[in-house]
């Protein structure tokens, strides 16, 4: 496999949209296949995500030969199928450094390219954001077009309905594609349907639709049975009734693998006036056969060999922190058939497979809905049944209303699971868990645990599903320490820390994940080490006696400092007229890019020498 352009040789010549245009349409069909063998040659090397990209590539190829790309606004929704977008946009060179600390970003990103127009990486945002640029297109007057792309699961989240609602009410020229890659229509259903929606699209039809209705207006009766018979008979041929009463002239679905069938219907749909959808069909994994069987597994990869069967098994001993929340969660549930279980669409990456299959009745998977999510643990718990939200950091900020009035306002018992607190690693700044402490702590009710290894976290988790009211355990991404969690469980008292280490001058007050560089740096300097566990309510006992014996505190969190637990410590310590010094270690105010976690900490002086010059620095 290689990425020497001579086995891409349309490829080549087509290193940005304005080039794409220049191509005969008849190379089209092969510039797809090459693009398609680049972008699983280039995904080998790099990893990343992959199935999501591979069904997008006639899509993507279609979109910029036909709109006047960057001038006309694409909108990749999420951002997981736009590789091939990186690819045909000047960034083909840079493709293996994607996901890297310093190259790529992992999704759109504004400041890398001008066709990345707005920044993405959380779901059902591109129709807001579409609508809101054809908004400024129609003021602008210059002719520039808007089109967002938004997949059939992205569909399932509430705020994609609120725009379209508001997008058909107030009637602006947009197209959303509907990039559907789980229905499968057969070669004859698929030739007809993209028959009909060049016909529907076409100036023929249209403007003898137009003109009829012009002739018709004069005429109210006949108007009213033209536009019924109109309304039924598409209703007959096309499944886009819902999309149709939101005020959107639905097209489609076609074969979203027809590159040609594509471009012809985009460049009839181009000219359409008001708010328009195209229902696109796709298949995941496309022309890589291991990711068509597989999509889910294949979302996104490790750097793998495609000539091989299967992807390479990880080397990880140590079970990850959601195996830990998964195994608790079954042993929860066997004992207590009040617990439900729900997860905002994240099954595999939560860790609830097994769940799912042995309790399918406490099982509920709200599709992309985090707020949705939130509000059902309420309503559940209203009477008497104990939900617990496994959710991710970055996606708990999704639903922090509901989190606010829904659940702690009524001090209902909601135990919050949130995967990938603190540093994600390759997924940037869209999914970085670095701002779950601030907004959790200022909430009323809420308890907060943070657990330093995967003993702690099911004790936590068994803790907080034992608590009365909303409680929160934070854990990250990844494995953890490889220590075995005790199969018993038992409930740790609600705020009271432990102390590690017992040494002079320094007290290192651990919160979380990062135990173990404290660790490192607490025997390097013979500093006390004392591992907080809850970020709320404080153990303020404890802060005080190493206050009272120790000249410097240091906290050290996997978080934004801005308003986390070191800010609390500060917080408390100043309230008390506490004058000991106070370093606080965690990330700075800036939104944090990709790179592996291991070198985020150290880029940030979190780790174990980061933590030390820190100290050495502040004791100087």
């Amino acid at each position: 496999m290689s990425l020497d352009l001579q086995h891409y040789p349309i490829l080549a010549c087509a290193n940005t949209p304005d080039e794409l245009r220049k191509l005969p349409r008849e190379k089209l069909r092969q510039l797809a296949d090459e693009l398609r063998q680049y972008l699983l040659t280039s995904v080998s090397i790099s990893s990343g995500h992959f199935a999501s990209g591979l069904g997008t590539v006639e899509l993507t190829v279609a979109l910029h030969y036909v709109y006047n790309t960057p001038f006309d606004r694409v909108i990749w929704d999420v951002g997981h199928q736009a590789y091939p977008h990186k690819i045909m946009t000047g960034r083909r060179e840079r493709m293996t450094s994607i996901r890297q600390k310093g190259g790529l970003h992992p999704f759109p990103w504004p400041p890398e390219s001008e066709y990345d127009t707005f920044a993405v990486g959380h779901s059902s945002t591109s129709i807001s954001a579409a609508l809101g640029m054809a908004i400024a297109a129609e003021k602008e007057q210059q002719g520039r077009k808007v089109v967002a792309v938004i997949g059939d699961g992205a569909l399932t989240a509430g705020m994609a309905f609120e725009a379209m609602n508001h997008a058909g009410d107030i009637n602006k020229d947009m197209l959303v594609v509907l990039n559907d890659n789980e229905m499968s229509i057969s070669e004859n259903v698929g030739a007809l349907n993209s028959h009909l929606a060049r016909l529907l699209t076409g100036n023929v039809f249209n403007s003898i639709r137009e003109g009829g209705k012009k002739i018709l207006n004069t005429v109210p009766p006949i108007k009213e049975f033209a536009s019924r018979a109109e309304e039924h008979i598409k209703g007959m041929v096309v499944p886009g009734t819902i999309f149709e009463e939101l005020g959107f002239n639905y097209i489609g679905p076609i074969d979203g693998h027809d590159v040609l069938g594509v471009v012809d219907t985009l460049r009839n749909m181009r000219g359409m006036k008001g708010p328009q959808i195209l229902h696109v069909v796709t298949k995941k994994g496309k022309g890589f056969e291991l990711a068509e069987k597989d999509p889910i597994k294949y979302h996104a990869v490790p750097k793998f060999d495609p000539t091989q069967d299967g992807l390479p098994v990880s080397k990880a001993s140590k079970p990850s922190f959601s195996n830990i929340f998964g195994d608790w969660l079954c042993d929860m549930a066997a004992q207590d058939p009040k617990l439900m279980a729900i997860t905002p669409a994240m099954r595999e990456g939560s860790g609830m497979v097994r769940f799912s299959r042995e309790f399918p009745k406490q099982y509920f998977d709200v599709a992309i809905a985090e707020q949705h999510a939130v509000t059902l643990a309420a309503g559940m718990a209203i009477d008497g049944l104990k939900p617990v939200v496994a959710i991710y950091s970055s996606f708990l900020q999704r639903a922090y209303d509901q989190l606010i009035h829904d659940v702690a306002l009524q001090n209902l018992p909601v135990l919050f699971a949130i995967d990938r607190a603190g540093i994600v690693g390759a997924d940037g700044p869209t999914h970085q868990g670095a701002f779950d402490i601030s907004f959790m702590r200022c909430i009323p009710n809420m308890v907060i645990m943070t657990p330093s290894d995967e003993d702690e976290c099911r004790q936590m988790l068994y803790t907080g599903h034992q608590y009365p009211g909303p409680a929160a355990v934070r854990y990250p991404r990844g494995s953890g320490t490889g220590i075995t969690p005790n199969a018993q469980m038992t409930e740790l008292e609600i705020g009271k820390g432990r102390v590690l280490r017992e040494g002079k001058r320094v007290a290192i007050l651990n919160f979380g994940n990062l135990v173990g560089e404290a660790r490192q740096a607490a025997e390097q300097l013979d500093a006390t080490l004392a591992d907080m566990r809850f970020v709320k309510p404080l153990d303020t006992a404890l802060i005080e006696q190493l206050a009272a014996n120790h000249e410097l505190l240091v906290t050290v969190e996997d978080h934004a400092i801005a308003g986390g637990a070191g800010s609390a410590v500060g917080e408390y310590l100043q309230d008390m007229g506490l004058t000991v010094k106070l370093l606080k270690v965690g990330l700075p105010d800036a939104f944090i890019m990709q790179g592996t976690q291991q070198e985020m900490y150290a880029e940030h002086q979190m780790d174990a020498a980061g933590i030390i010059a820190q100290v050495n620095k502040r004791l100087s």
